[in-house]
Parts: C-alpha cells; structure tokens; sequence
C-alpha cells in the first residue's frame, strides 16, 4: 500500500499545465497603512505538500516565499490600525454605511478576476481538491454578498427612531476598534473572510494574520486591500504565529480577537492582553463532533453522510465527524459498508477529477495520525480497512479503527485528519453520557427513524451542544443559521447577522421628547449633518 500511495505523487511532466505554478510566488511586502512596504529581511519558504517524484526521491515543491516579519514590524501594524481607527474618529469608523458597503462591493470586483490564481494557490499550498478549493473561493463571495444585504437590513431596522416613555431615541450600532484575524489553515480563505467582512464592515480596523498554511492566497488581493479601502484599515502580518501575536495581544491595544484555531493558542493568547475584560473574543475552536447511529438507520443514507462527513477534506474541518457511536445491532453491517465505501474513494492529486483524499499539509500530521492508529490497535482495536493508515510522506490513508474504547487516544482527542473511530452501544445514555463529559461542544449527528428516539436525543443533547442535525452530516451551512459551541469549542456566535454585531456594539442617541429636541434631531437628520443620526434608508 505505501508503494501504491507512493505513485500518486506526480513527477513534474505529469503535472497539467493549467495546474502548474509558473514559478514560485516571491512575496517580500507586505502591507501597511495603505502601501506595500518593502520587507528587506528574511524570508519563509512555502511549501507544498504535493511532491514531486524524481530520480532522488520525493521532493517538495515550493510554491513561494513570505515575509518573516520581526515583532517590531509587526508592532508597527498594530500602531497604524490604531491610528486609522483613531479612538472611532479616523476615516473608516465615522464613514456611513452605505459608504463601506460600497468599498466591500468593489472588493468583490476586484476578487472574481483572481479566482484562479487564488484555487491554484489553495491547490498547491493547502492540499485541497479542485473542486473544494473552487468551492471555498465561491462560497467567500457568497458570504461577502449575504454579509452586506444583512448589513442593509440591519440598517433599514436602525434608520427609524423609537419613542419610548417620553424619550426619542435612535438605536445604531458602531465598531469597535482595532480587529486581530487568524483564520485556519484548512480554509484558510473562506474562515478568515467570516471575521475580516464583518468586523471590516461594521466599522473596525484590521489586522490580518495569514494562518500557517494559505500564506500566500492572500497575496493577489493586497493591491485590492491597499487601493479600495483608507490607510491602515487593514494591514498584514506575517510571520512566525509565536513571534509575532503574543507581543501585539501584550499592548492591549487589541480590541477585538477573531481566531480560529485551537482552545490552548485561544486562551494563551486571551492572557497575554493587560486587559481582558476588554477584549472581545470571537473563537472558533476544538471539536469532537459525533455521529449516533440508531439501529433504524437507514444504513445506505447514513454512510454516505458519514463517510463525506469525516472525509471531506481529509476530515480536517472542525465541522468533520469525529467520532461515531454505532448501536450493537448494525455496528457489523455498518463497519462493513463504511469499509466498502472509503475503498471506494479516490486518493489522489488536489486537481485529479473526482479525488477525495489528497496529501496532509502539516508536515507533523501524518505521523500523529499514526500514533493515534498504533495506540487504538494495541488497546484492542482493528484497522477495517484495507491498508488504512498506511503513511506515504504527506498521505495517510483513511483508517476506520473498530472497536474502539475509551482507554484509547482517539476517543477523545481531535483527530483532524482520515481517522475513523467507531464505537459500538447498547444503551442510548452510553453516547449521552460520552457527549456530556465531553469537553467540546459544537454539533452532533443523530440517525434514526423512530421519532421517541430521536426527540430523547434532541432533548438529552441541546444542552451540550449547538447543533443537531438529523440524518445529515455536521456541517457550517447555510451561513444564515448560527454557528457557534458550548464548553472548548466556541466563544461568540457566527453566522451572517450575528457577526455584524458581535463585531460591533449597540449605541442609543437619545433626548427627551419636546418642541426643541424634536426641531434640533430634524435639523441633523435633514440637513444631514451626522452620519450617525440618520434616517437615510439603504435600498
């Protein structure tokens, strides 16, 4: 098997054209109150986790360089976007709505014509398919579109004052400050974008962290950044993720933190701020979503969710099904028929038509699925599957382990990777009682067709996690419903509406009700003299 996923790795004249990279993406600025600085000091290689097979073995390919920013520059960054967000009076905050709405319109503009380049970067940077990486490129814009019709909404709501006990009032909302991103590497586009649009949009300044890996798909959208929106309103930094955050958190100048990554970094980074009761954090992080299989299932439907559910992108969406709960009656047939399906699944090149499983972009990835692998089979538990976890460089073949206990590693730790653990039940409270001690706490699946069942699961579980989804995958989607964990898996609540507030805070302008307040907020509002206290209503 190892020789057989050694032979998916192309050699250089196997690889299409139109896949190709035409040579390494040097990028050596970066960018800084509104111009593309020159960085003269040294340099990050990325690396692809394709290789390439040659007559010395197989090679990486590079796919460019990126900045190593020093803390210093990176202090900078943080300096500028303070200056642009001026205390809430610099040139972006004071904007009306309707005016940031139309710099994040051209945005998408100027995005569409660097679809390609940005799907051949996340190809070749992230390990992702064709077809997934397309999709995280269409479904941004999707998100940036829904974002600002929500916004226009939320508008249209805050454009009528309330008179309430003798009081008239206008009830808006503003930003709040300076904006850290850091999105994640496994969708290291579309993640990032669903904390950038809103907080963008709402008013704040930004500072944008690249994720690990997706370094570079950011590039071809800098001159966008720079020419669309006021100096410093965003501003990127890149660099060792150790270097550089922990000395930005430490000014307090921070206001807001959006990260996506795991509770430790999260809580590290939360304690480096001076000044925690005014930092608002907006996490997305650890998840250990699991599936419970009814012995009603209909098995045909339910593998299939489940197999796109844990194996879609390699399993490496916090969204992924991790661990699946099987009642004792169907366990054997739906070991059997996942064993059948994943054999069935195409491991390949990201541009390969079709493919499923392609090469892990961690280098230290595929080893830690193996550990994981090793530590389930030597505590009794069987590999199913046809050479699952067999390690090939950046491959790791899909592993579905049965039977698995909770002395093992993989019963509670995150995979995030091709690592199936299946584990059989008697008794419904077994899963409950998994899902309660559990330290996560985002969604869970539940399949079945007997509705007593299933609403004793629905009602043992909406106080544990978020969502539940019946007889479907965990899954994001759609953007408008939210999205957000209980325990270590969330803080803040995401979707389309509830980003733009939780980027934001509600402000009342208020006066009591009589002939001069009355004739003084008529005046403003029709003369037009405030941004703020307005009635303009967005169409």
């Amino acid at each position: 098997m190892k020789i057989t996923l050694e032979t998916l790795f192309p050699q250089s004249g196997d690889i299409p054209e139109q896949f190709k990279i035409p040579s390494p993406l040097k990028q050596d600025t970066y960018l800084i109150q509104g111009e593309l600085r020159q960085w003269d000091g040294p340099l990050q290689e990325v690396c692809s986790p394709v290789l390439v097979r040659t007559d010395h073995g197989l090679v990486s390919e590079p796919v460019g360089e990126a900045p190593l920013l020093t803390a210093d520059a990176a202090l900078e960054c943080l300096d500028r976007a303070v200056e642009a967000y001026a205390l809430g009076r610099g040139v972006w905050p004071t904007m009306s709505v309707g005016e940031r709405i139309s710099c994040v319109q051209r945005l998408i503009t100027a995005m569409l014509p660097k679809r390609q380049e940005i799907v051949l970067l996340l190809q070749w940077e992230t390990g992702k398919s064709f077809r997934e990486a397309e999709r995280e490129f269409d479904r941004t814009v999707a998100y940036i579109r829904d974002t600002l019709e929500a916004l226009k909404e939320l508008d249209r709501v805050s454009s009528r004052f309330v008179i309430q006990q003798g009081i008239i009032g206008q009830i808006r909302r503003a930003p709040l400050g300076v904006v850290l991103c850091m999105g994640p590497f496994n969708f290291p586009l579309y993640e990032t974008f669903t904390t950038l649009i809103p907080a963008l949009v709402m008013g704040n300044t930004i500072l944008l962290k690249p994720p690990r890996f997706g370094i570079l798909i950011f590039q071809p959208l800098l001159e966008a950044f720079r020419d669309l929106f006021p100096a410093g309103v965003i501003n990127t930094v890149y660099g060792e993720g150790e270097t550089v955050v922990p000395p930005l958190m430490a000014t307090g100048k921070v206001d807001v933190l959006g990260f996506i990554g795991t509770s430790r970094v999260a809580d590290t980074l939360r304690s480096v701020h001076p000044r925690p009761h005014r930092l608002r954090c907006v996490l997305g992080l650890d998840a250990k979503n699991p599936a419970v299989i009814l012995p009603d299932a209909d098995l045909a439907m339910t593998v299939a969710e489940c197999l796109s559910g844990c194996l879609t992108n390699n399993g490496q969406r916090c969204t992924a099904l991790k661990i699946l709960f099987v009642h004792r009656a169907v366990v054997d047939e739906f070991v059997a028929r996942m064993t059948e399906g994943i054999s069935a699944l195409k491991c390949g090149m990201p541009w390969e038509e079709d493919v499923i499983i392609t090469p892990l972009p961690e280098p230290e990835k595929p080893a830690y699925l193996a550990e994981l692998v090793a530590d389930a089979t030597g505590k009794g538990a069987q590999v199913m599957n046809t050479g699952g976890g067999t390690v090939s460089s950046s491959f790791f073949y899909p592993a579905l382990l049965y039977p698995v206990t909770p002395d093992m590693r993989v019963y509670a730790e995150e995979q995030f990777g091709p690592v199936i653990p299946v584990v059989p039940f008697d008794a419904l409270q077994e899963p409950i009682d998994y899902i309660v001690a559990s330290n996560y706490g985002q969604q869970a699946s539940i399949f079945g067709k007997d509705s007593d069942s299933l609403a004793q699961l629905v009602d043992a579980l909406v106080n544990q996690v978020c969502r539940i989804n019946i007889n479907s995958q965990c899954q994001r989607s759609p953007d408008s419903f939210p999205f957000n964990g209980r325990k270590n898996s969330a803080d803040g609540t995401q979707s389309v509406a509830d980003a733009l507030r939780i980027f934001s805070i509600r402000i009342v302008v208020a006066a009591r009700e009589n002939d001069a307040n009355r004739e003084i907020i008529t005046d403003i509002v029709r003369e037009r003299k405030s941004h703020f206290l307005s009635t303009d209503y967005i169409l």
